[in-house]
């Protein structure tokens, strides 16, 4: 057997977190065993879904590196499909015309309500008669078409996550409607009839999802068996938590991948973090790794039935992992459009080698890829910004004495190199007979805007190329 599975988002958002960790999972087990992942845009609710938001998962899957085997398919040109499936389930009896109307519903409601009862519908028209049906066409009622469900059926899987669930039908909340009314016909079908008719038709054998699936799941096994096909194969992984342990929701910052994107996480990190939400590798000491490597050893035995908490700041470890040991022209690559969205005057070709200094200096600092836009400030700027540290500094008794010196050096070595740097701070070191601390702190300051910083001689350097550092220090003397 191939596996086959598959994700299918709804573009009535962009793509969400959990969407986007439910994706790497179905990766992983097509990867690890050599089947196919196939990618499907849910689009029945047509009200909602946009070309916009189905850009952003298409984007965001790819940004990830979650690359699909087929597709991806919309279920907006497969409604003919789900028509005949709808017309097969009536002609065999196991789905039927409903005539109820919005008001009768909502007094059901409320009449269940005032008894503590939970929300279900009561099966009212499962057995009309023609007359019945006439007469409710002619008041003008739409029908929705609902699937039987036997309250007193027990529905059992063997979950790979959960291991042996069981409902029972009198859970399901009644009847299902499983297309919405039209004035010629079937109107629209609903999500869980035409995942089911979509996932037989697509041949998929393994549905990998989030446990917040569970209760459709008991009613989708009813719907295969009566379409007569084979039964998938189901796993629900954990939900994704806050720190509190509730589900991660918009309360909670940034959700979609394109913001995480925004905020400066590198697709490699994020791919590998929501990797572990959820699922252990063997060797537990292990946590950076690609996804081609996760794969091969990737097994439902090791996904956890409890909620994954989203850890921030293990995020941000990873993530800087990713960025300290990217090869620095990569790195600057993925930092330009940073800048250039910062309003940096940013020509990638014509200053690439600067731009690659400019790297390798402020790399092993990051974090985050945004983090770049405040560190390489300075060096887009003809004046610099002091913290109050940085103004402390140039305060102190001595300081513009010793950057008039390296003023005084400069005009005999307008062309720095690290050795010349190194020398004139020891020249002016003993021509002032101060200590080596003073110049050091005071020129960081100067050139910088504070005393902390990249080191100190490299950042010195980048200036005197981009012929920044004597304004600097002029700047900070007359401050």
């Amino acid at each position: 057997m191939t596996v086959r599975v598959r994700i299918a988002p709804s573009p009535t958002g962009n793509l969400h977190i959990g969407t986007a960790r439910t994706a790497v999972f179905n990766w992983l087990f097509a990867h690890h065993h050599g089947g196919k992942f196939i990618l499907r845009i849910e689009d029945t609710d047509l009200e909602r879904s946009r070309s916009e938001y189905t850009d952003n998962i298409l984007a965001g899957l790819r940004w990830l590196g979650l690359n699909w085997d087929e597709g991806p398919f919309f279920q907006s040109q497969r409604l003919d499909l789900y028509k005949t499936a709808v017309q097969k389930l009536l002609a065999q009896g196991l789905a039927y015309r409903c005539y109820t109307t919005s008001e009768e519903l909502e007094a059901l409601r409320e009449a269940q309500k005032a008894r503590g009862e939970a929300p279900r519908y009561d099966n009212r028209h499962r057995h009309l008669t023609p007359e019945q049906e006439a007469a409710f066409k002619a008041e003008g009622r739409n029908f929705v078409i609902r699937f039987k469900i036997d309250d007193d059926r027990e529905i059992v899987w063997n979950d790979l996550v959960r291991d042996k669930m069981v409902w029972r039908g009198s859970d399901l909340g009644g009847d299902m409607v499983i297309a919405r009314a039209s004035e010629d016909g079937i109107g629209q079908p609903l999500y869980n009839f035409v995942v089911v008719v979509d996932d037989i038709d697509m041949q998929i054998t393994h549905i990998i999802r989030g446990e917040d699936h569970i209760a459709n799941t008991a009613k989708q096994i009813l719907l295969y068996e009566a379409l007569g096909a084979e039964m998938p194969e189901f796993a629900h992984a954990p939900l994704i938590l806050n720190m509190d342990g509730r589900k991660l929701s918009k309360r909670d910052g940034v959700t979609s991948i394109s913001d995480f994107q925004k905020m400066g996480f590198t697709a490699e990190a994020l791919v590998n973090y929501m990797t572990l939400l959820g699922w252990s590798p063997p060797d537990a000491t292990k946590e950076i790794f690609t996804l081609e490597a996760a794969a091969k050893e990737f097994s439902f035995e090791r996904v956890n039935k409890a909620g994954a908490k989203f850890d921030w700041a293990k995020l941000d470890w990873l993530n800087s992992q990713y960025i300290h040991n990217m090869p620095v022209d990569k790195l600057t690559d993925l930092l330009i459009p940073y800048w250039q969205e910062a309003g940096y005057q940013v020509d990638g070709r014509r200053e690439r080698p600067w731009l690659e200094q400019l790297v390798a200096l402020i790399g092993p600092s990051m974090t985050r890829l945004v983090d770049a836009v405040e560190m390489s400030k300075m060096f887009f700027s003809e004046t610099v910004e002091f913290s109050d540290e940085g103004s402390k500094q140039l305060q102190q008794e001595g300081s513009s004495a010793v950057l008039s010196g390296v003023i005084a050096a400069l005009e005999n070595q307008p062309q720095l190199s690290e050795t010349a740097a190194q020398d004139m701070i020891k020249q002016v070191v003993k021509e002032q007979n101060v200590k080596k601390g003073l110049v050091m702190r005071s020129l960081r300051a100067a050139l910088t805007g504070d005393v902390h910083g990249p080191d100190l001689i490299q950042s010195w350097l980048l200036l005197n190329h981009l012929g920044l550092d004597k304004p600097r220090l002029n700047q900070a003397i007359n401050s």
